[in-house]
């Protein structure tokens, strides 16, 4: 069955391979395999996304990103989705954004991807009441933390490509964070942590210009930055590919129940370790003292940081090959946009039946 299907990202960040954001990497590797295996993809997003299939864009927000803005966003997003709608026979929405209940489709097939930790969702947003609306988590570890009443169907874990991130380059001596800038991932304490480890640290990431976000920044980040803790601003996908190949470990210094870390992955993928907190379900990503370690203070991260050398950069790719699959991923995706279109197909056969 031939599929259209319209997937729509959060309303203020740019979807595409070279985004900063997991859940937008997510949708720009689902937009590829829809056309790849001849399906129609469009996708919904804010000017500056990109897409293999059909992109349709809304305007870009400017300056703060404060209430006002993200409202006129989700109003743009509705108008997006009713016009895409009534140009293609969409057979299934898939809905990626925190805020995804702003813009639901009032009908329709539905998926809904919940990226982020639950307890960031409205409860009432995380218990639909329509059969064809299906909402899912993206690992074991943030299902189980669903509030009660909750209604979800099974996970669907994330998955990188191998392929397309391994490269063979000797690695340099050097920690990596790449992550948004915010208060909630921490990057503070992994530039405490890698100034007593002694060991210089690149910071990758955007800042998106919400209050809390650049005092963040502005307060906590830029003091402790010097000639051996730098901040490269957003990397796109060949930067971020060269630095997480070349460092001696990625830090994850997290302070949020992570709902499955995508760079987490990535890094193994390319043969180094990863140091975080066990928040959420990094403890399923990263095996202790094999993949990477897990920490609970900054002096245990500095600790970590300095013996991440000492692990097998062959046990990471083979761990990351056995259990991170793309493939996988995709055809867990195609199976949910497939079984919901049919959904769709009946009921439009109920309600054309005398």
């Amino acid at each position: 069955m031939t599929l259209t299907v319209l997937n729509v990202a959060y309303p203020l960040a740019p979807v595409g391979p070279d985004a900063v954001g997991g859940a937008e990497q997510v949708l720009s590797m689902l937009d590829r395999a829809l056309v790849h295996a001849g399906h129609r993809s469009i996708v919904i997003g804010c000017r500056g996304s990109s897409a293999s299939g059909t992109l349709v864009e809304t305007p870009a927000e400017r300056g703060v990103l404060d209430e006002a803005a993200k409202g006129r966003a989700q109003q743009a997003h509705r108008t997006a989705i009713a016009t895409a709608r009534a140009r293609w026979p969409i057979d299934v929405v898939h809905l990626h954004g925190i805020d995804f209940d702003a813009y639901l489709p009032p009908d329709g097939p539905t998926l809904v991807t919940l990226h982020l930790p639950l307890d960031w969702y409205p409860a009432e947003a995380l218990r639909p009441t329509r059969d064809d609306v299906w909402l899912h988590a993206v690992s074991a570890a943030q299902q189980k933390a669903a509030p009660p009443g909750a209604r979800l169907a099974a996970p669907i874990p994330n998955g990188v490509d191998m392929d397309a991130l391994s490269l063979q380059q000797p690695k340099r001596d050097f920690a990596l964070v790449l992550s948004r800038v915010c208060p909630e991932k921490g990057i503070h304490l992994a530039l405490d942590a890698a100034k007593l480890a002694g060991v210089p640290l690149v910071v990758g990431g955007k800042v998106y210009p919400y209050e809390t976000h650049t005092r963040y920044f502005r307060d906590e980040v830029q003091p402790r930055l010097d000639g051996r803790r730098r901040f490269l601003g957003p990397l796109g996908f060949t930067a971020k590919r060269r630095f997480l190949n070349a460092a001696r470990c990625l830090v994850i210094p997290s302070l949020a129940a992570e709902t499955s870390s995508l760079v987490a992955m990535e890094a193994l993928a390319c043969g180094t370790p990863v140091v975080a907190f066990p928040n959420g379900a990094l403890p399923d990503v990263i095996e202790h003292g094999r993949t990477g370690f897990l920490v609970n203070t900054i002096d245990e991260m500095a600790k970590a940081i300095v013996a991440a050398s000492s692990l097998d950069a062959e046990a990471c790719r083979t761990e990351a090959r056995r259990r991170f699959s793309l493939q996988g991923m995709i055809s867990s995706y195609m199976d949910a946009y497939q079984r919901l279109a049919r959904l769709g197909t009946d009921a439009a056969r109920v309600a054309v039946t005398p």
